[in-house]
């Protein structure tokens, strides 16, 4: 158990008592948001494998209200409360996601230096409900990439990493139907962005107030939870059919009426040929490569 003055990173050090004071939001036991404070605590010190960040802005995720208020099955919550701590969250600084400035490095933290603008996920560290955090430079960590501000970056990594996960893990390919349930939410309008990404026909579930807001991700079909209930047979087949005629609609035209059909049929072989040379491992699905197949910085921003 850190000891005091030295949660997520954060040590004690004769400096850092002496006044180097920074805001943080603490979590003094379980139970609803007004059990957050904010209050002043030691200014972070990196350690040698460490970088210190500015956080400029970070994300309340769903992982952090189940930490927070221990919202878990009764079987499990005595468990839990071993791991994270007995009456309070051992680490009071709640927070696994941020985007921010390197502002130093440790000794043998040589993948970021001062000024860098980074962002990512840390799953273990906590502490970027904070206006400064110490976390190991090998975490999931990336530069932000140029164009995106601080508060669009921290929204990325939760939900895109979490969606990119089980797309992966259930082998969607280019070609294939994908439904997303709570498609509005932060892995839901990633997973309707990232199944497009490599092809899928995706089909977004939300309420009605967030169609148009899944429609603009790329779902080719919509539906309202709250409307009818899309489990039903019937319905399923309504809406696989719309999904079919969505399809046909975004077909590309046929050629013009002069090219012959042995033409084009000696085009679509080459054609096949070439991209058959290219095609991925059908384990690692087809058409567009997944993005966490590229840089991460890029990884994390669905569609680039």
């Amino acid at each position: 158990m850190p000891g005091k003055g030295e949660e997520n990173g954060w040590q004690g050090t004769r400096q850092g008592r002496k006044g180097f004071r920074v805001k943080a939001v603490v979590c003094t036991r379980y139970g609803p948001p007004e059990v957050l404070r904010v209050e002043d605590v030691p200014m972070p010190v990196s350690r040698r494998n460490q970088v210190s960040i500015r956080v400029a802005a970070t994300a309340m995720t769903s992982s952090d209200c189940y930490v927070r208020g221990l919202n878990l099955p009764a079987r499990y919550r005595v468990a839990a409360r071993l791991a994270v701590g007995l009456t309070r969250p051992r680490r009071r600084i709640l927070g696994m996601v941020l985007a921010g400035e390197v502002v130093s490095a440790g000794a043998d933290a040589t993948a970021f230096g001062p000024c860098d603008q980074v962002f990512g996920l840390d799953r273990h560290a906590f502490g970027t409900y904070a206006e400064y955090v110490c976390w190991p430079q090998d975490t999931v960590l990336a530069a932000m990439p140029a164009g995106l501000t601080h508060e669009e970056a921290a929204a990325i990594p939760y939900g895109g990493l979490l969606a990119l996960h089980f797309l992966r893990r259930a082998g969607v390919r280019g070609g294939q139907r994908v439904a997303a349930y709570g498609a509005s939410g932060a892995v839901g309008t990633s997973a309707v962005q990232l199944a497009r990404h490599v092809g899928a026909d995706v089909t977004g579930v939300c309420s009605g107030a967030n169609l148009e807001l899944v429609r603009s991700l790329g779902a080719a079909t919509v539906i309202d939870y709250t409307a009818e209930d899309f489990t039903e047979p019937a319905a399923l087949r309504r809406h696989l059919r719309r999904s079919r005629e969505t399809q046909e609609r975004s077909r590309p035209p046929a050629g013009p009426p002069g090219a012959g059909p042995r033409r084009d049929l000696h085009l679509g072989r080459r054609r096949n040929t070439e991209a058959a040379r290219q095609r991925p491992d059908p384990a690692e699905g087809a058409g567009r490569p997944w993005p966490c197949e590229l840089p991460l910085s890029a990884a994390l921003v669905s569609g680039s």
